[in-house]
């Protein structure tokens, strides 16, 4: 691996745990204002510093990320499509691997929609992206998106999904946790993280993912709506980074949450 992409590899998977907690703001690029981001530097500026990079597209970090934050991006690259049009998989590549560079990003991130109408041009805008990323020292993030149909989240649909990511070589791929989640880890020769989805009921069910997927083979997460819809984002994203680079178990990571749930509370009521 050339000395570029390492060290953009090594801001993403931090290279002393060999774990990372990316933190996903990249919901607008189909969704729109998102129910809690829809002023995008009021949610991320507080969770800088809790995540190993942030995935956005380039309109929100020019926008919403001060420069000199320092943070770690990985970009996402594709779109084209919104929640109200015909089909959510009919995706192209957005933005150069040129605009990229100038962003100085760890990443670029795509999605794939395997068994759907578009699944050819979804697999080779992440192929072509990946030839672009070879060239300029780039790591690819692909993401396994199931567009509408969540009932694909099953370990035989998502180690097919994350396998042909892995063959078309991108460097990372992004899934979703499943039953028997182990065996999509075991047969994908890329890192895996995780997604959060939708937000879960409660914060409990978000420890228990993060640390089933953590001891299942995952190298991280790369989450969003379970932490900045929280009423308390800076508590929940410190408690997952506990899972991850700490080892920390569900209850563990749960009373750190209501701990620092705790201390924000207090400063609100001095305040």
């Amino acid at each position: 691996m050339d000395w570029g992409m390492a060290n953009r590899m090594a801001r993403i998977i931090n290279p002393k745990t060999g774990k990372a907690v990316m933190l996903a703001l990249d919901h607008g690029y189909f969704l729109g204002p998102t129910h809690r981001i829809e002023e995008p530097r009021k949610t991320i500026t507080p969770l800088l510093p809790y995540a190993d990079t942030i995935m956005l597209t380039r309109g929100v970090l020019r926008n919403c990320v001060d420069p000199e934050s320092c943070a770690n991006v990985v970009l996402r690259v594709s779109g084209g499509v919104s929640i109200v049009g015909p089909a959510l998989e009919d995706e192209g590549i957005t933005t150069s691997i040129k605009d990229a560079l100038r962003l100085n990003v760890a990443g670029v991130g795509i999605s794939v929609f395997i068994g759907s109408s578009h699944e050819r041009q979804t697999l080779l805008n992440l192929a072509e992206l990946v030839n672009q990323g070879q060239e300029y020292g780039v790591p690819v993030l692909g993401i396994t998106a199931v567009g509408k149909e969540l009932e694909k989240r099953d370990a035989r649909y998502l180690s097919l999904c994350c396998r042909i990511c892995a063959e078309l070589g991108t460097h990372i791929v992004k899934t979703y946790y499943c039953e028997d989640f182990e065996k999509v880890t075991t047969s994908c020769p890329a890192p895996i993280v995780i997604a959060g989805g939708p937000k879960l009921e409660t914060e409990m069910d978000v420890f228990e993912l993060t640390y089933n997927a953590i001891q299942q083979g995952a190298v991280g997460v790369d989450m969003g709506r379970n932490i900045w819809q929280n009423d308390y984002p800076v508590a929940i994203i410190r408690a997952i980074r506990s899972i991850v680079h700490e080892g920390l178990k569900p209850k563990q990571a749960h009373k750190l949450f209501l701990d620092v749930k705790s201390e924000h509370e207090k400063a609100a009521a001095n305040a």
